[in-house]
């Protein structure tokens, strides 16, 4: 968003929370990798690094699921490799978005700047310098909240009248670990997808890194059986991984050391309505729509929300109330939607992906879009690989499936219809 307003020729601060990840090694230990697809591609575009980008991307054009016994079954995403996502480092990204926005001289960007408290009506923010203690107040014409899951901005709102918001937890957590590079460098497993270890009440993802390595995530209940409570010593880890993860535990010699020195993370979702405070305020990604990782457009969204608030603010630059009403009306129903599918795509990814009846629907999926490629597109092509608004994308899908199973079942009436003339 500020290289967007910085490009248009707005005086844009931008206040971190964290130090500046460009000074030294950038963090890890509680991150899950990023999948970069058509939204954020399209995005990153109009900020003019996406050759950047795309450089370190490793392309993923599909799955490999991998059984408790070690064999392999590889699901494309869409239509041969055109259709792949592509998996980010979060903090190589971050780096260079932050090199984008400097390039601006209108853009300053103040690091270690906590957001302690916000005044909606007078666009002012209060802001802790985290290294030295200082304490200022900061005014502008607009305040944008891309502070997060947690976000202060999202906060204060919450104090108005009929401001709607809710907040919901899944039971399961998430922590960080590493398959590094092969010896002489190269991938220790196939390259170009992203990997699940599915278990049904648990699963195993792992996503590949431009250097060779791969960031994995566990994703386990808290508590109950199979689940972090149990794990407590290294014994514990060893023997849960060599049970369930076989194929992979030969691939990570500090498999050990990062379970127990990375934190276990947990997995929200935020819902909140208005995303705007009349022309003072107004919010992007995790601040107004946190969403749980597992349909892999949590960052995708959120870049998409910049392009369409940019669109609105080039459409009406002298009414800002109008902007942010539009952007909200245009984006909100819709993320809302997202939310609910990365839900379901986590029982998906967990308990169906290694099924056999999961295997033959997207098989049929992928018949149907082959022979009738403008009209019949898998709910999951639209939101990954096109600019389909979720809920939009998400009626289509009901409808094509609904006229597919009328017409077979017109089709198998007429030939049980044949048959019992046949007999006769």
């Amino acid at each position: 968003m500020a290289c967007y307003l910085g490009k248009a020729g707005y005086d844009v601060e931008v206040y971190e929370l964290r130090d500046d990840l460009r000074v030294g090694t950038i963090p890890g230990g509680k991150s899950i990798n990023l999948a970069l697809s058509h939204r954020g591609i399209v995005s990153l575009a109009r900020a003019g690094i996406i050759d950047d980008v795309m450089q370190m991307a490793v392309p993923m054009p599909g799955r490999m699921i991998h059984a408790r016994d070690g064999s392999l079954v590889f699901q494309p995403y869409g239509r041969g490799d055109s259709q792949a996502i592509h998996s980010v480092s979060r903090g190589a990204l971050n780096a260079l978005l932050l090199e984008a926005a400097e390039q601006y001289s209108n853009v300053t960007l103040q690091f270690n700047a906590k957001c302690t408290g916000v005044d909606l009506n007078a666009g002012r923010a209060t802001l802790l310098n985290t290294q030295t203690g200082d304490q200022k107040t900061v005014t502008g014409d607009v305040l944008v909240g891309a502070d997060g899951a947690f976000s202060v901005i999202r906060r204060a709102m919450q104090r108005i009248d009929r401001f709607d918001y809710s907040q919901t937890y899944l039971k399961h957590g998430f922590k960080e670990l590493t398959i590094p590079a092969a010896e002489g460098g190269g991938f220790r497993i196939e390259k170009h997808a992203l990997h699940i270890w599915p278990r049904r009440s648990f699963m195993m993802i792992a996503l590949p890194n431009a250097d060779g390595s791969f960031t994995a995530t566990i994703f386990w209940p808290f508590e109950g059986r199979n689940s972090f409570e149990e794990i407590k010593t290294k014994d514990d880890v060893l023997r849960f991984f060599d049970e369930q993860f076989p194929d992979a535990t030969p691939h990570m010699p500090t498999l050990v050391d990062d379970y127990f020195a990375n934190p276990t993370g947990s997995l929200v979702t935020v819902r909140c309505a208005p995303w705007y405070f009349k022309d003072k305020v107004v919010m992007l990604g995790d601040a107004c729509h946190a969403v749980v990782p597992f349909y892999g457009q949590g960052m995708n969204a959120a870049f998409e929300d910049a392009l369409v608030l940019d669109d609105c603010l080039r459409e009406s630059p002298d009414d800002l109330d109008r902007v942010f009403s539009r952007y909200d009306q245009l984006r909100r129903p819709h993320v809302n939607v997202l939310a609910d599918l990365a839900i379901s795509n986590f029982v998906e990814m967990r308990d169906r992906t290694g099924s056999r009846l999961f295997l033959l629907k997207k098989k049929k999926e992928r018949i149907l879009n082959r022979f009738f490629p403008s009209w019949y597109l898998p709910l999951y092509t639209m939101a990954t690989f096109s600019q389909i608004p979720y809920g939009e994308a998400t009626r289509r899908a009901k409808n094509q499936d609904r006229i597919v199973n009328v017409v077979v079942m017109i089709l198998l009436l007429v030939l049980m219809g044949m048959f019992c003339t046949w007999i006769l």
